[in-house]
């Protein structure tokens, strides 16, 4: 079972936790590339929209009878085949929403925060106790931990700890989210990942019930091989 260093606030090391195998193992990286295409798939708007002959603005008159004037027929002037008319087949709106299976979701969560870990990328700190919502402090604390860059901020849900929303709001290229809300798109676009030991501990404890034993190396049971039935000619015989 692999550790991690616990820091405080002021880059201090304050303990150390251990990490599970089951959640700290591989890294599947075609799972999270499904997880982070499911994820931006639910973010499009998808209000593309193209207009077709029932929707251009003109007139719906033929503009000269079908036959004896040499030229080619025509039912109207918002045909797809002239300039100005409607668009044929064209993008409609829509949802580009799909479902994604919760297993997949859940492995690949766990390949993320294994990815982020082997990398160094990692950072525990004990509760964030921030005492005053000030957006100057918080950023001296980040620099403590020696993070720089694009972060992500992963912290229990809890009402009274307004002052952290409040003081890393005004940072760029800082997000925070809760340990419940968590997804791999947030692990794989930031740079560095700040876990609170309570969210972390959590999120470990969840994902280690959703890991599959036979990945893990559990023996898998032995099937008993019922008798095989004698035919009815060699009980003739």
């Amino acid at each position: 079972m692999a550790t991690i260093d616990v820091y405080n606030l002021s880059g201090a090391k304050a303990g150390t936790m251990d990490l599970a195998d089951e959640v700290f193992g591989a890294v599947n990286e075609d799972l999270i590339w499904e997880a982070v295409k499911h994820y931006r798939a639910g973010l499009r708007a998808g209000t593309h929209a193209t207009k077709n002959r029932w929707q251009v603005s003109g007139s719906g008159k033929k503009l000269w009878k079908q036959k004896g004037t040499g030229r080619a027929r025509i039912g109207s002037i918002r045909s797809p085949l002239w300039r100005h008319g409607g668009t044929v087949h064209g993008p409609q709106p829509r949802s580009y929403e799909y479902a994604f299976p919760r297993k997949k979701l859940l492995g690949a969560l766990r390949s993320a925060l294994a990815a982020k870990l082997a990398d160094g990328k990692l950072v525990v700190v004990k509760p964030f106790d921030v005492k005053e919502p000030k957006t100057k402090l918080f950023r001296e604390a980040l620099d403590n931990l020696k993070i720089d860059g694009t972060t992500l901020l992963v912290d229990v849900s809890n009402a009274e700890k307004k002052n952290l929303e409040l003081s890393s709001r005004n940072i760029d290229g800082l997000e925070l989210v809760q340990a419940n809300e968590v997804h791999p798109y947030h692990l794989m676009r930031y740079t560095h990942v700040v876990f609170a030991q309570t969210a972390l501990e959590r999120l470990q404890d969840s994902l280690k019930k959703s890991a599959s034993r036979r990945a893990h190396g559990a023996e898998p049971a032995i099937e008993k091989k019922s008798p095989a039935r004698r035919s009815r000619k060699a009980e003739v015989a």
